[in-house]
Parts: structure tokens; C-alpha cells; sequence
């Protein structure tokens, strides 16, 4: 195991019976790393995050978090980490300063260094105006900053969140990422799940999932680079109407040399023929009378690559199967 890793992960699989949950699944986080999670619903994240957590015993493989042994040193793993689930799971009845008070004499800390750890806390997430308010009267953006001075109150080095933005607004979920980078620049090392593009596109390493299986794990520039995605003898345009996007899309996929169409906001990425110009492809569909239409080339998005990757490396899973 690498010592330089906050999460190490060697070939770990994991069996529900006959059911195989995660299969031979390998990936390191360097200490003080964003990493993340990504993958369909059932697709393993939850198995894996609890292994990590010294929860579960893997079926085959090994995993290290902080240099212990999730098997062997469960309990010395759980006393290490720092844990925030997408539902709130702290005390609703109790006040902001109440649950702080419980989760530091939970985590045994006493005293002057009690006070000094809860008040770090509420600095850090800024939870201090609402001290006195019940925790099941917060937004769903402040719940998730008690939960996680909840959860740094014993000073983790590595943190695990579980789709924590799920439900609270886009203000809130750029606010709560902030934090994250604090945290990571001072040595945390943070492994989040999510299903939000933009927050892959934050972390440091991404990794997804597909039935049980790592598809692939990389740096989100190196990941778009891949030549599945963008294969030889194609490229990738934006093409955007004055029409809408629905019908833009529809008319698309009628086109022999549009190989993928997929809805971006308001406009389309098309992955086409290198050989088809964009004022060809920009005339074909105004064909369609879509009213005026404006094409532009594009890079690849890490949304892209996951589609693609879905397409190609995820059938080969589904075959194996």
C-alpha cells in the first residue's frame, strides 16, 4: 500500500451472496485530494464508501484509508475519518450548539480542546448565527454544514461525503464546495459521491462505476483525452437553434454522419464525421426548417466522456455479465 495515499484500494471485490456488488475494483487518493465517485443508482458506491469505513469486510482485495487496514483496523479507520450522508442524520430536535456538544463528547474531547474544536467548526462552516436555532429548522444548505462540523469535530485526515449537495440549492452547493477546498488544502483528503457533472468537473480525480465495475479513473483533462471518446475520423461540434433543443436533436440523429447527440442545456453536442464541415452540418439542419442555426466546435465535457465510456466500455461489461 502506497504511503502517500489517503484511500488505497487493490483489487477489492465484494459479494452479497451470489450477487457480486463490486468487482476487482483498484484506485489510490492521494493525501489532501478531492476524489470522486460517480456511477448509476446500484451501481456500488454505497458498498464501497462502507467498506472504506471499515463497515464491511471485502469478499477479496485489500484497502488501506489513512494507513489502515479496513479489514484488520476497522475501528482505528473509523476513528479517523469524518462521514456526511446525503440525509441529514444528526439530531433535529436538538439545537445547532446542542448537536455540536453531543458529537465532541462523542469524539471524547474535553475541556478547553473541546471548546477550541466546536468553535473551529463553527468558524470554518460559518454556522455561528444559527447556534441557538433546532437543527431540523435549517435549510438543506446549513444542515449540511452541521453535518459536516459534526463530522470534522475529531479533525479526520480523510473525509467521506455521500452525495452531500443532493437536494439544497446551487447558491448553498458552491458555498459547501468551498469549503471542501479548504479542507483540502489543509491535507484532508475528501471522497465524495455525486451525480452533478459540475462537481466531478472540481475534483482533483474522478472514477466511475457501471455494475459493479470501474469503467475508468483518471484526471478529468487526461479522462477527456481518451481516444474512445472522441475516436479517430470523428469530432465533436455544439450546434445551438432558434427553434429549441428537442426538436434540434430529433432532426439530428436523422443525419448518417451524426454519430451521438446529446441535449447540453439548451443546446446540443453532436459528436460528427471529421470530413462534415460545420456549414454542411449547419445547413442540414436548418433543412429541418429549425430556423437559424449556429455550430461551433467543442471539447469534449466530462459528461461526454461518461456517456461515451457508458456506450462502450459499460457494454462490454453488461456482455461479460
Amino acid at each position: 500500500m502506497s504511503d502517500d495515499a489517503g484511500i488505497d484500494v487493490r483489487g477489492v471485490s465484494k459479494d452479497f451472496g451470489t450477487f457480486r456488488a463490486l468487482d476487482n475494483i483498484t484506485l489510490q487518493v492521494p493525501r489532501g485530494e478531492i476524489f470522486g465517485l460517480l456511477g448509476p443508482n446500484g451501481s456500488g458506491k454505497s458498498t464501497l464508501i462502507r467498506i472504506l469505513c471499515g463497515l464491511l469486510v471485502p469478499t477479496e482485495g485489500h484497502a488501506t484509508v489513512d494507513g489502515y487496514d479496513v479489514e484488520k483496523e476497522g475501528e482505528l479507520v473509523r476513528q479517523h475519518i469524518g462521514y456526511v450522508s446525503q440525509a441529514f442524520s444528526l439530531y433535529r430536535d436538538l439545537t445547532v450548539q446542542e448537536n455540536l456538544d453531543f458529537f465532541s463528547a462523542i469524539y471524547r474531547l474535553k475541556g478547553a480542546e473541546r471548546k477550541e474544536r466546536i468553535n473551529w467548526a463553527v468558524n470554518l462552516t460559518h454556522i455561528g448565527p444559527y447556534r441557538d436555532r433546532l437543527a431540523g429548522a435549517l435549510s438543506g444548505g446549513w444542515k449540511q454544514r452541521l453535518a459536516l462540523a459534526a463530522a470534522l469535530m475529531h479533525q479526520p485526515r480523510v473525509i467521506f461525503l455521500d452525495e452531500p449537495t443532493a437536494g439544497i440549492d446551487p447558491v448553498a452547493r458552491r458555498e459547501l464546495w468551498d469549503l471542501l477546498f479548504e479542507l483540502a488544502g489543509s491535507g484532508v483528503t475528501m471522497f465524495v459521491t455525486t451525480h452533478y457533472m459540475d462537481e466531478a468537473e472540481r475534483c482533483a480525480s474522478v472514477a466511475y462505476l457501471y455494475m459493479a465495475h470501474l469503467i475508468v479513473v483518471g484526471r478529468p483533462d487526461v479522462l477527456k483525452e481518451l481516444p474512445e471518446v472522441t475516436p479517430e475520423g470523428t469530432r465533436r461540434v455544439e450546434a445551438v437553434s432558434s427553434e429549441g433543443v428537442a426538436r434540434l436533436m430529433t432532426s439530428a440523429r436523422t443525419l448518417p454522419y451524426v454519430r451521438a447527440a446529446t441535449i447540453f442545456g439548451t443546446s446540443l453536442h453532436l459528436l460528427i464525421d471529421d470530413g462534415v464541415s460545420n456549414d454542411k452540418l449547419k445547413g442540414d439542419l436548418e433543412a429541418f426548417r429549425l430556423g437559424n442555426v449556429a455550430v461551433s466546435p467543442i471539447e469534449p465535457s466530462l459528461e461526454d466522456v461518461f456517456v461515451r465510456l457508458t456506450e462502450t466500455r459499460g457494454k462490454e461489461v453488461e456482455a461479460s455479465l
